[in-house]
């Protein structure tokens, strides 16, 4: 999560001073991850159709963004998708489900890349049974580009406070094309009640917390070095981090101040948010997961060109023993029976945030 200037002011208030300089200056003006950055520059700029389609495809959202795809070109013309089994969450995802909603996610912000090259893209999932590739994916001339792609540039997770403004009416019954949009104050009361108590669990179990903290990266030399996982980084998260205010260690200590400052920040913004989206599907078979994955990615570069934003909030989804009171909750709050809650996504309209890390494309090519 990026801490906000207003964020961090408000830390400053409860007892933080950074102190200003010259050298403190030219400290806080070099904080930008630019390596970490630099797949988002190259994306487009690969001669192969197919390199060019996965180069915007990295960029899709994924869970605690482990980037968990492996590509094997397959002759002049094909690609194999793969799971990368060593980026898991198998803590809070056990059944690799919110995993292969990100792969979905991938998939869907590939086909859409290539289509505005005049690329079509044919799919055959798992070809080789469930324990093999993802996918197959054959690329042909011919097709017509999906106006999605040109948002693919300006999408983003955005996880902060969003404005207090409602969802204009017009926007959110488009927005039921792809998944149910939540707006009535009952509804949308419920669902900041649930969750917040959804969050409280994960970060208060500490196995489930301990697995994101794992996945943080603090400040700009841990980002560029492993650009994945949850990047905490930028001028004012920084300077917190010179003084000893934001650490690893304290994530993990519900008693310590970083902690508490930690849960009052994350529970503003879920309090500021005017509107919710959930998606479901009749099923929860892989395939099933792909395209809810899928839908969720057109879903994203949807919002993105109506100026909305959109922030994942699946905790009340996963399925560990701790969450399950919350996991029957949004079932009951979301799905018919027999249906499966994919996601859950706050919407509303927030501020422009920093692109998030991406490992280069060459780091995601078996056999490169």
């Amino acid at each position: 999560m990026t801490l906000t200037r207003r964020k961090t002011l408000a830390l400053i208030g409860g007892g933080v001073v950074v102190a200003a300089s010259a050298s403190s200056a030219t400290f806080l003006s070099t904080r930008t991850p630019e390596k970490a950055q630099l797949p988002w520059r190259k994306a487009g700029q690969y001669d192969d159709a197919r390199l060019n389609a996965l180069s915007f495809a990295l960029l899709a959202p994924n869970p605690h963004n482990l980037q968990p795809w492996q590509v094997a070109l397959d002759g002049d013309d094909a690609l194999m998708l793969y799971h990368d089994t060593a980026r898991r969450l198998p803590e809070t995802d056990p059944y690799d489900r919110q995993i292969t909603i990100g792969l979905g996610c991938f998939l869907e912000q590939m086909v859409i890349a290539a289509s505005a090259a005049g690329q079509g893209v044919e799919l055959m999932f798992y070809p080789d049974g469930p324990e093999g590739a993802v996918a197959r994916a054959v690329f042909s001339d011919g097709a017509q580009p999906d106006q999605l792609a040109q948002h693919i540039m300006g999408r983003r997770s955005c996880k902060e406070p969003f404005e207090d403004r409602e969802v204009d009416a017009a926007l959110a019954n488009e927005l039921e094309l792809y998944a149910d949009v939540y707006t009535d104050a009952r509804s949308v009361n419920a669902i900041k009640t649930l969750t917040w108590e959804a969050w409280m669990v994960e970060a208060m179990t500490h196995r489930t917390m301990k697995e994101s903290v794992d996945l943080m990266r603090f400040g700009k030399a841990e980002i560029n070095a492993n650009p994945d996982g949850i990047d905490l980084g930028g001028p004012f998260l920084e300077s917190l981090m010179v003084v000893g205010v934001l650490n690893k260690e304290d994530q993990l200590d519900p008693d310590s101040t970083g902690f508490q400052q930690g849960v009052e920040i994350y529970s503003k913004m879920l309090l500021a948010t005017p509107a919710y989206v959930a998606l479901t599907s009749g099923g929860n078979a892989r395939a099933d997961q792909i395209e809810a994955g899928r839908r969720w990615l057109r879903l994203n570069l949807k919002t993105t060109a109506m100026g909305l934003a959109l922030h994942p909030v699946s905790q009340c989804l996963q399925e560990y023993p701790e969450m399950a009171p919350h996991y029957a909750s949004a079932h009951k709050l979301f799905a018919a029976p027999g249906q499966t809650v994919q996601m859950l996504g706050r919407l509303g309209y927030g501020p422009v945030t920093p692109r998030t890390p991406r490992w280069p494309l060459e780091t995601k090519l078996r056999d490169a």
